[in-house]
């Protein structure tokens, strides 16, 4: 049994939640598209030659493009030669990009699409929760430079998106709980039923088992990524481009993103997020704006996950310059997505700089979070 949720805006599209999702893709392609190129990382080359066999079945002119693992791929050099393969093989408008990965990859394939004659059609078939709960939906496309990470890109939204939980199946532990910090994030700031849920289950997500997991875990991971889903769906549909209501969505990632820059793309995305949520929260303490309770339960839940909630002490004027590069930064006025309370996000511009030294050493003042096993399968 499928889900279906549409995603509003200027060109509606649908993310389908369920099981064996392939025969969905030709009615997302739509009509008129001839050829497709199948993009995916080098670890998934089973599956996305697998989509390019259905798509020659179905009369399509299938190519594919095996791309680096993770955010490797994520540079302008490997844009730049999807570009290349575009061209050779004649794509015009008319023709589609299909991802098969995670949010990298939707990330890569998003911008090429994007870019290549103005916007081809794009179909997301994410593999890992962070994908299926955030990168493949909502039409935010990137890659990194040595500056920083997403500072090149485009808003094009997907012509549809694939969320097949079956590939959750084979879904590394540690992938899964870094996905799990965006779930979280889009409880803090719109469904405290996700919370609820995440707090009631965190030993069985953290210790997820795949094809092991019980009736109970699976139904408790489907809902939880619709869910997830349900508020970007929301979000995005009332505001693309991020003037305004989507920012709330880089909830705990101003910080987070410093991480990752920081510590070369070697964290796992949703542990830097992580840590980011914890600061988020200790400034809307420390600013007067979210009681004790509420930032408990940010270390609190993501500690039960098996998530860090601190960071090195000494890194406060490496990751203060590269927040300063954040894409939500006017000028030099720093902006935070904080909250007032739970599913109450609000903003926090300009704030003084000791108020930041000071939600900073609440962060870094803990030892690091966890043991061996988690620090080296997150990157810690």
């Amino acid at each position: 049994m499928s889900v279906r949720v549409t995603v509003n805006g200027d060109a509606p599209y649908d993310v389908v939640i369920g099981r064996h999702l392939l025969g969905e893709l030709p009615g997302m392609l739509g009509t008129g598209v001839r050829r497709v190129l199948v993009m995916h990382p080098a670890s998934l080359s089973a599956t996305g030659e697998a989509v390019r066999e259905d798509l020659v079945a179905q009369g399509y002119e299938a190519f594919v493009v095996e791309l680096p693992d993770a955010e490797e791929q994520k540079t302008a050099q490997v844009a730049a030669f999807c570009w290349q393969v575009l061209g050779q093989a004649d794509f015009t408008r008319s023709d589609a990009i299909v991802s098969v990965g995670g949010g990298a990859t939707t990330d890569l394939a998003g911008f090429v699409a994007a870019t290549w004659l103005r916007g081809l059609r794009v179909v997301h078939m994410p593999t890992t929760l962070l994908a299926m709960v955030d990168a493949a939906v909502g039409g935010k496309t990137g890659i990194n430079t040595a500056e920083g990470k997403n500072l090149v890109g485009a808003f094009h939204p997907p012509a549809g998106v694939l969320c097949d939980l079956a590939a959750l199946e084979s879904l590394d532990r540690w992938d899964l709980v870094a996905g799990m910090a965006e779930v979280v994030k889009t409880g803090f700031i719109a469904d405290e039923r996700i919370l609820e849920l995440v707090e009631a289950h965190a030993d069985d997500l953290r210790g997820w088992k795949g094809p092991d997991a019980t009736d109970e875990t699976w139904a408790v991971l489907a809902e939880l990524v619709e869910r997830s889903v349900r508020v970007k769906a929301r979000v995005v549909g009332e505001d693309l481009t991020e003037q305004g209501l989507r920012e709330i969505l880089n909830y705990g990632h101003t910080l987070g993103h410093a991480i990752e820059l920081t510590e070369r793309y070697q964290w796992r995305h949703g542990a830097a997020v992580a840590v980011g949520m914890v600061f988020a929260a200790e400034l809307a303490r420390l600013g007067g704006k979210l009681d004790d309770a509420v930032v408990d339960r940010h270390r609190e839940i993501l500690t039960s996950l098996g998530l860090p909630t601190s960071y090195r002490g000494d890194r406060w004027d490496k990751l203060l310059g590269a927040m300063r590069r954040d894409k939500k930064t006017r000028g030099d006025l720093l902006r935070f997505v904080v909250l007032d309370d739970v599913a109450r996000p609000t903003r926090l511009e300009g704030p003084d700089p000791t108020l930041l030294a000071a939600a900073y050493a609440e962060v870094s003042k803990e030892p690091p979070t966890g043991n061996a096993e988690v620090k080296v399968q997150l990157g810690l």
